[in-house]
């Protein structure tokens, strides 16, 4: 089962008040809904969505609602639910802010239907449970809306802006798109449909991705701290076979001699771990950056005969 799926599913068991069901039925039909021969049509491949809907509608409008399995278009999917609603047609859709009184579609639902921020939330749950899609956080972040109408298509990325959500919109060749790319944000949205056990799966995954990208990188930076050392000891090893080539060492200063011996004994330590080293067996006291002044020599020395 999908996360889209699952967190649809769960969004089905939240008990709303009358008002918030009407929001919610609103938010629905205004974006699945048809109307044929004067009966109204909604579709839904999920049984939990479908019985929800049929509970409502019969319970606000004292209806009969009839669910019909039909074949679905993309053969890859489940049968779709085909509720079938046959009375009260036009009073269910003025009611809901699909009609005006003359039977003329609106644009966008009228204020009583998300007059508060309950009812907006119970809105938008109706559109994501008909035209809603979030992907798994395991795989991307990533949630969109499909809607068919340009004005429903900006009233409701402007419902979804006033939680400061950043929804998009993009124009397809059907109809236009919303969607929000940003986890942190998508959380929020999952939170604002009351879909809780989605928010804490959500949450858990994006944790453990921000955890591993912060010891990806962690290890990037240490590995390129190691490339670091092992090049300049490299250069200096290097320098040292130039001098040894053309000067006895015991002709060279005492400091920079005992430079030259620690490196060669120690290859691989930072100027750090070399300074630390030299410090316990001879107890003399050379801070890095002593050290780091020696190698100077050594580069500048070794320069007399490359050059």
């Amino acid at each position: 089962m999908s996360f889209s799926t699952t967190t649809k599913s769960e969004i089905t068991t939240i008990k709303n008040s009358k008002s918030e069901s009407l929001a919610e039925l609103s938010g629905f039909i205004r974006n699945n809904g048809y109307i044929e021969n004067g009966f109204l049509y909604l579709t839904t491949e999920n049984d939990h969505i479908a019985e929800m809907l049929k509970k409502i509608l019969e319970d606000l409008y004292d209806i009969e609602v009839k669910i019909n399995k039909i074949d679905n278009l993309n053969l890859f999917k489940n049968k779709l639910n085909l509720m079938e609603i046959s009375s009260k047609v036009n009073f269910i859709l003025q009611d809901l802010g699909y009609y005006n009184k003359e039977n003329i579609y609106l644009e966008s639902p009228p204020n009583y239907i998300v007059g508060s921020n309950e009812e907006i939330r119970a809105y938008l749950r109706g559109v994501f449970l008909c035209t809603g899609s979030i992907n798994d956080p395991k795989s991307s972040y990533h949630m969109e809306l499909t809607i068919n109408q340009k004005g429903e298509a900006v009233f409701i990325q402007r419902l979804l802006n006033t939680f400061e959500l950043n929804a998009k919109i993009l124009s397809r060749d059907k109809g236009y798109m919303i969607y929000i790319k940003e986890a942190e944000k998508i959380s929020d949205y999952l939170k604002i449909l009351k879909a809780h056990n989605a928010v804490l799966y959500y949450e858990n995954i994006k944790i453990y991705h921000e955890e591993k990208n912060k010891t990806n990188r962690l290890n990037n930076c240490e590995q390129a701290n190691v490339d670091k050392i092992v090049h300049s000891a490299t250069k200096q090893l290097e320098q040292i076979k130039v001098i040894e080539k053309n000067i006895e060492i015991d002709l060279l200063d005492d400091k920079i001699k005992e430079a030259l011996i620690y490196r060669k004994k120690y290859p691989e330590a930072s100027l750090k771990e070399l300074s630390e080293i030299i410090s316990l067996e001879t107890g003399k006291k050379i801070t890095k950056s002593g050290l780091n002044h020696r190698f100077r020599k050594i580069k500048e020395l070794s320069e007399k005969w490359t050059k």
